[in-house]
């Protein structure tokens, strides 16, 4: 593929301490793989047509999709007209003779004369025009654009350029689906990978099997009805909705490939239908995030119930793949069932993991006498698998490189690299999800190629998937403040060539990106952007005085600041090294681009003896010993952004980080009591049991270690009679210097878990 020839120019100097390294002159997403600037330009304005050059419903089609989106985004109301190009046109037009000969490939040729769209087939015309629409978006500006002359000549480097969305923890509705399918096609991403069944829900209708969606698609959550908490949670896709969805789709160019999963995250089905599952008891609707120990069985009725969805399944999605999951399936049902046990002595498998194969190898089967292909999760390499089946690897990128050296096509889609619902930054305001932070920068970076594989290996990559797991996105407008923009780094891994990726170019197009969001009202997040006021905060109680510094994640854009409470602008100081504030003041920060506009809101830190002595829990690292980390809801469904809470479900110990203790009296903490809504598995072992002195368990206050001098013990209300949040409150010990505080929970592991909001220290003469 050929090199990017980009023209680049340099703006920035005196701007910021870290500035933009380089400015793009067209703020292209995801970049193309050939790009030159010409003489002249060409003026679009009201009299401007668009063309359809060949009078074909596909190339009509598109081009009313770009009318529409222009008029929308640029106020630009475009005429679609069918005939002979004249000059001062839009011309779209597929040429089976284009320049491009590759699948989604198209070319897009700007002079003082016109544009012209060509491509050989519908995909790549599309794809233009949303290039087009990019170079006709570069701010937020309405109304006539003055377009550089440009040569671009683009075509993908994958064919699968994916993004999955789990609609079974949280459902969302069929407009918020298309308006997620309107962003991935805008990204040029063209897989929408569909999780529609899991432990906690069965969202597709299958007409012969009705109970799916009475029973299957409804769970009662915990504390049902009670703050916030809805009676029953869930919902389905009708067939006729599904229909609407794949078809929304494809007019853009994106196949949806749907995921049944089994033999595991099966207990939604086997709560609507019993008789498929191991034990043949009907269990609930799961409410538990995490690894269920429900299974399909492995007997022929069970096989004739997935024939039967898997057929209502294909009739319903025309992709070629058809996704069977095959991951986190816990075996235990099946080890201690006779009847399977007996199966598998008769088939000859050894263990349970080649039973999961034998299974996965009978539905592939089946999908491939229908035209169809297989796909799954990594875990379906462990019992082994037929040799077309496709495999999507998330338990990192072993499972890609172990499949293509076996000849299997793959998908990447590592955790926690490509795990959307990670947290993107470690703020204090960002909202629920998984720890560790994955980055903007750690998006752009991966690689979809394992440097393992040779390259006949290689061959065998088709792409690379972001997945968005929602058991921490209950709402819409957390599924896009993790996705975007997340993924504009995604589809430039996806679609642009390796050696042009320029993570400094790439920071320098997201300003316009970010004002094609906002135009189509998309809650992107600012995280990489947005400003952290950092303090020493022991050297400020000892001095009464503050060094104050300023930082982003991503270590670009001009900070600007204020000490007085007033918004930062453009005015106000450019923030250039750390510098001295006498207590108490407020610092107030903001980040601008290149072109003065706001990448991110203003962020406030109030610096005084008060805020000095507390912490917020989401700033209170883990104890040694367990990194895992999760920042979650105040309820498992609440809708709302913000307040979010930190919790380790393994062990419920946070440090307070050493601090200047004299004169410090007391702590208060405020806590609140969450639900234990989590699924361990064989994992449940490794949770810390710590035994309580009080009936309903204490957080506990050690000095400088977690084995340390117990310097208070608080005890927890009765959860039957405390609100959710609640106050804790103690004296200490006088201590002097330098101490950190080891605060755990000794609630009962099988109760609520509790979690701190916020830590206050109070010294002598506080209230």
């Amino acid at each position: 593929m050929n090199f990017v020839r980009l023209v680049f120019c340099v703006a920035l100097s005196g701007i910021a301490s870290i500035a933009w390294a380089t400015a793009a002159p067209t703020s292209l997403t995801p970049l193309p793989a050939q790009l030159d600037q010409a003489d002249g330009s060409f003026q679009v304005d009201e009299k401007t047509p668009i063309v359809v050059a060949d009078n074909d419903a596909s190339t009509r089609h598109t081009a009313d999709y770009l009318a529409e989106l222009i008029g929308r985004t640029r106020g630009l109301h475009l005429h679609v007209t069918t005939g002979v190009a004249t000059a001062g046109a839009i011309v779209l037009q597929r040429d089976p003779r284009a320049t491009v000969a590759n699948s989604e490939g198209y070319s897009l040729d700007v002079t003082p004369q016109g544009i012209r769209i060509t491509a050989r087939d519908d995909a790549g015309l599309f794809h233009g025009a949303i290039t087009l629409w990019q170079l006709l978006t570069p701010d937020a500006q309405q109304g006539t654009v003055l377009m550089p002359a440009l040569h671009i000549r683009d075509e993908p480097r994958f064919v699968w350029r994916g993004l999955m969305l789990d609609s079974v923890r949280h459902f969302q509705s069929v407009a918020e689906v298309e308006q997620l399918l309107d962003q991935m096609a805008q990204h040029k991403l063209n897989v929408f990978h569909w999780h529609l069944t899991d432990d906690q829900g069965w969202r597709i209708q299958i007409k012969r099997y009705p109970e799916l969606t009475r029973i299957g698609a409804w769970r009662t959550p915990p504390d049902a009805g009670h703050e916030g908490e809805p009676a029953t949670y869930g919902g389905f896709y009708t067939q006729d909705q599904i229909r609407q969805i794949v078809a929304y789709a494809a007019a853009r160019y994106i196949t949806v490939v749907p995921e049944i999963d089994m033999p595991g995250h099966a207990q939604a089905a086997v709560a609507a239908y019993p008789q498929i599952g191991v034990t043949g008891k009907r269990p609930s609707v799961s409410v538990d995030w995490g690894v269920n120990p429900y299974l399909y069985n492995a007997d022929d009725a069970t096989f004739g119930f997935v024939d039967n969805v898997l057929d209502e399944v294909m009739a319903l999605f025309p992709s070629r793949y058809i996704h069977v999951g095959g991951d986190e399936a816990v075996k235990d049902q099946w080890h201690a069932s006779p009847a399977v046990q007996a199966k598998m002595h008769a088939l000859g498998v050894k263990d349970e993991d080649a039973l999961q194969g034998w299974f996965i190898d009978r539905v592939g089967k089946y999908l491939a006498s229908h035209g169809r292909r297989l796909i799954g999760w990594d875990e379906i390499l462990d019992g082994g698998v037929q040799a077309d089946a496709a495999v999507m690897s998330w338990r990192g990128s072993d499972g890609a490189v172990k499949a293509a050296q076996q000849g299997h096509d793959v998908v990447l889609s590592p955790a926690p690299g490509l795990y959307f619902d990670q947290l993107q930054s470690d703020r204090t305001d960002e909202i629920a999800g998984r720890i560790p932070v994955q980055d903007l920068a750690s998006v752009y970076a991966f690689e979809p190629v394992p440097k393992e594989l040779d390259a006949a290996q290689a061959k065998h990559v088709l792409g690379a998937q972001a997945n968005v797991w929602t058991e921490h996105m209950p709402t819409m407008g957390h599924v896009e403040h993790a996705v975007f923009p997340r993924l504009d780094a995604l589809s430039e891994v996806d679609w642009s060539a390796a050696k042009s990726r320029d993570w400094h170019g790439f920071l320098a197009r997201l300003p316009a990106q970010f004002a094609r969001y906002r135009a189509q009202g998309i809650g992107y997040a600012d995280s990489a952007f947005a400003p952290e006021v950092g303090v020493d905060r022991n050297a400020a109680l000892a001095s009464g005085t503050a060094q104050v510094s300023l930082s982003d994640q991503v270590g670009a854009g001009a900070l600007h600041y204020t000490l007085d409470g007033s918004v930062p602008d453009l005015h106000s100081p450019l923030y250039h090294a750390p510098f001295s504030a006498k207590l108490p003041v407020t610092v107030r920060a903001a980040t601008f681009a290149v072109d003065g506009s706001l990448l991110a809101s203003p962020h406030q830190r109030v610096v005084d003896q008060a805020s000095l002595l507390s912490l917020g829990g989401n700033e209170m690292p883990n104890c040694p010993g367990s990194d895992f980390r999760l920042r979650v809801q105040p309820m498992p469904d609440a809708t709302s952004l913000a307040p979010v809470y930190s919790i380790n479900v393994f062990d419920s110990c946070q440090l307070y980080p050493a601090t200047r203790m004299d004169g410090v009296v007391a702590i208060h903490v405020d806590a609140v009591r969450l639900e234990r809504n989590y699924a361990l598995a064989h994992d449940a072992k490794l949770v810390v049991s710590r035994p309580r002195s009080t009936p309903f368990g204490e957080l506990v206050v050690h000095q400088d270690r977690c084995d340390g001098q117990v310097l208070a013990t608080l005890p927890l209300p009765n959860p039957d009679q405390a609100g959710r949040s609640f106050a804790l409150d103690a004296s200490l010990p006088a201590q002097h210097g330098e101490h950190a505080l080891c605060l755990i929970f000794t609630a009962p592991i099988d109760g609520p878990l509790y979690a701190m909001a916020r830590i206050a220290l109070l010294p002598t003469g506080t209230k």
